[in-house]
C-alpha cells in the first residue's frame, strides 16, 4: 500500500521522529518536509470541522449546567462523567424550550444519562437500551439513587414532591417504527403516571430523543424517527461507531441503510466502503495525546496485525474468506503494556519462560474463550515486559534507528500470532513458520508509523463528511425545521463530540 504514496513522502517521514508523525493528523507539519506533503496535510486539516468545545452558553442561553454530586456520578470515568454534565444540561435546554413532556433515552446503556435527566432535571425519562443487563443496571442504580434524593426531600420544603425513576425497555432498535412505537411505553411499572403518546396521535405529547453514542444505525434512526413521529419535537443527537453504519450498495438497499441520508450526497453518487467508515473513527486529539512509547506500541501493533494477515493467508486460506476479525487484543497489549513496572521481579523471571513452554500454555488454555473477552496470559505479560522496556533516562525522542529496534520484535509478534490464531479457534500446524513469516515483512516495519499516521489524516475529514450528510438531511426537510452541529464536549476527553440538535419551529 506504502508503494502508491509519494516515494519523496516516505523516504521523508520513514526518518521523521514518533512524536511528529503522531501529530499528522491533527494537521501539523514540518517545515523540512516535501512542499506538495505539506500541502495535502495543510489542505486535509483546513475541510475538516472545527472541534474545539463549542461555549454554549452563547448558543444556548439559560443553559444551566452543574457539576454532578457524587451519588449521580458514581460508577463514571472522568470522560463519562463529562459527557453526562454537558448532555444532560444541553438536553434539559432543549427540552425545556419546546415543553416536552418526556424525554426518551436511545441507547441509554446503564441509564447514566437518563438518571440525570430523572433526579437532577426532573424530567420524565424512558431509557432504551438493547442489553437486558443494562436494564437491570440502570433499575438498581435508580433505586440507590432514589434513596437519596428521598433523604434530601424529606429535610426540604418540598417534602412531599414524588420522586420520578427512569422507565427501562430492553428493545433491538431496528427501525424507525420501532422506535415510534416505544414512544407509547409507560413511564412507570405501577402506572401512576403514563406517558400518553403516540405517533399517531395527535393529542399534543411532546417528546425529545436523546442519545449519548448511540452506535451505528441508531444514531441515524433517531434522526429518522424526529422527521416522521408527529409527537418527537426535537433531537439531540450524538453518534460514534461509523464503521457499524449500513451503507447502500454495501449488502444494504434502501431507506433504512445509515449512510447516504441526504438527497445531496445521494446524488453525488459518493460512496464510501467498509475502510473508510473505519477510518472516520480516528480521533486527531487523540492522536496528539499519544506518548511516544503509545504510539510505537501503536505502529508495532499494526505491523504485527499485518504480517498475521500473511500468516492466515499462507496457512489457512480458507479463513481469509470470512474476513476473519481477532478482536481488539491489541489494545489489551497495550494498556498491560503501560501498566509494566520496569523493576519488577517479573523481568527477573521471563527468561525462564522457553518459548516452548509459552506456546504450549498458549495452544491450550485458551480455546474455550468467548471471542469477545480480552484475555491474555501471565506468561504474555512477561515477555511482554522484556521485549517493550525502554531506557526511562532517554530523551523521549524516537529515531528511526529505535523504531526499527522496538518493532524488530519477533517473539511478541509470534505471541501475537498464536494469540490471534486462538481467537479464530484455529491449532498452530506443525508447518507454520512464523519466524520466516516475520523476516519477509520486518525490514518494512518502520514504514508502518508514517503510512497509518498519512491515512490517519484522512479520519476527521471522513467524520465530517458524515456528520454533513446528517445535517443535509434535516436542512432538506425545508423551514420548518432548525438545525445545527455543534461540538459540546471536550475531544482530548471524548473525540465523538459532535452534536447534531434539531427542532421543530412549527406543527408538522
Amino acid at each position: 500500500m506504502w508503494e502508491a504514496i509519494d516515494k519523496e513522502w516516505m523516504d521523508c517521514l520513514r526518518k521523521e521522529a514518533v512524536e511528529n508523525l503522531l501529530q499528522i493528523p491533527g494537521g501539523v507539519v514540518q517545515d523540512h518536509w516535501p512542499a506538495s506533503l505539506k500541502k495535502f496535510i495543510v489542505t486535509l486539516s483546513s475541510l475538516v470541522l472545527p472541534r474545539q468545545q463549542q461555549d454554549l452558553q452563547t448558543v444556548l442561553p439559560g443553559m444551566n449546567m452543574t457539576s454532578l454530586n457524587s451519588v449521580l456520578s458514581t460508577g463514571m470515568n472522568w470522560k463519562k462523567k463529562h459527557e453526562v454534565e454537558v448532555l444532560s444540561a444541553v438536553v434539559d435546554s432543549i427540552a425545556t424550550s419546546v415543553g416536552a413532556n418526556a424525554i426518551i433515552d436511545v441507547g441509554s446503556g446503564q441509564g447514566y444519562l437518563a438518571q440525570v435527566l430523572s433526579f437532577h432535571y426532573q424530567h420524565a425519562v424512558v431509557a432504551i437500551d438493547a442489553c437486558s443487563h443494562h436494564g437491570r443496571v440502570t433499575d438498581a442504580r435508580a433505586e440507590q439513587i432514589k434513596k437519596y434524593y428521598a433523604a434530601q426531600l424529606r429535610k426540604s420544603v418540598s417534602g412531599n414532591r414524588s420522586l420520578t425513576l427512569p422507565k427501562t425497555v430492553t428493545c433491538n432498535v431496528m427501525s424507525i417504527d420501532m422506535l415510534k412505537a416505544l414512544a407509547d411505553t409507560p413511564l412507570h411499572k405501577d402506572n401512576v403516571s403514563l406517558l400518553q403518546s403516540s405517533c399517531n396521535a395527535g393529542n399534543g405529547s411532546s417528546l425529545v430523543l436523546a442519545g449519548l453514542h448511540a452506535c451505528g444505525d441508531l444514531s441515524v434512526t433517531m434522526l429518522k424517527t424526529f422527521m416522521e413521529c408527529k409527537e418527537v419535537k426535537a433531537v439531540v443527537s450524538v453518534g460514534c461507531c461509523y464503521n457499524l453504519l449500513s451503507e447502500e450498495g454495501f449488502n444494504h438497499v434502501g431507506s433504512q441503510c445509515g449512510f447516504p441520508m441526504s438527497c445531496g450526497v445521494i446524488s453525488a453518487g459518493i460512496s464510501l466502503g467498509k475502510s473508510s467508515r473505519d477510518l472516520a473513527c480516528q480521533s486527531a486529539e487523540r492522536w496528539k495525546c499519544l506518548e511516544n512509547d503509545a504510539g510505537l506500541h501503536n505502529f508495532e501493533l499494526h505491523a504485527f496485525r499485518a504480517a498475521f494477515q500473511m500468516v492466515l493467508s499462507v496457512y489457512y486460506p480458507e479463513v481469509m474468506s470470512t474476513s476473519p476479525s481477532i478482536g481488539r487484543q491489541g489494545k489489551a497489549l497495550r494498556r498491560r503494556q503501560q501498566r509494566v513496572v520496569p523493576n519488577s521481579s517479573l523481568h527477573h523471571k521471563e527468561n525462564k519462560c522457553s518459548l516452548s513452554e509459552i506456546n504450549s500454555h498458549m495452544t491450550g488454555s485458551c480455546y474455550h474463550k468467548k471471542s469477545t473477552e480480552l484475555e491474555t496470559d501471565d506468561s504474555f505479560d512477561m515477555m511482554l515486559e522484556t521485549t517493550s522496556r525502554t531506557n526511562e533516562n532517554s530523551s523521549n525522542k524516537a529515531t528511526k534507528c529505535e523504531r526499527s529496534e522496538f518493532i524488530g520484535n519477533y517473539p511478541l509478534f509470534q505471541k501475537y500470532c498464536l494469540s490471534g490464531l486462538c481467537r479464530l479457534g484455529l491449532e498452530p500446524l506443525k508447518e507454520t513458520d512464523i519466524h520466516g513469516i516475520w523476516k519477509q515483512v520486518e525490514s518494512f516495519a518502520e514504514l508502518i508509523g508514517p503510512y497509518w499516521s498519512l491515512r490517519a489524516a484522512f479520519g476527521p475529514l471522513l467524520e465530517t463528511f458524515l456528520l454533513l450528510d446528517r445535517l443535509l438531511f434535516l436542512q432538506e426537510q425545508g423551514s420548518s425545521i432548525e438545525a445545527v452541529m455543534l461540538p459540546i464536549f471536550n475531544a482530548a476527553l471524548s473525540p465523538r463530540n459532535v452534536a447534531i440538535i434539531a427542532k421543530k419551529l412549527t406543527q408538522m
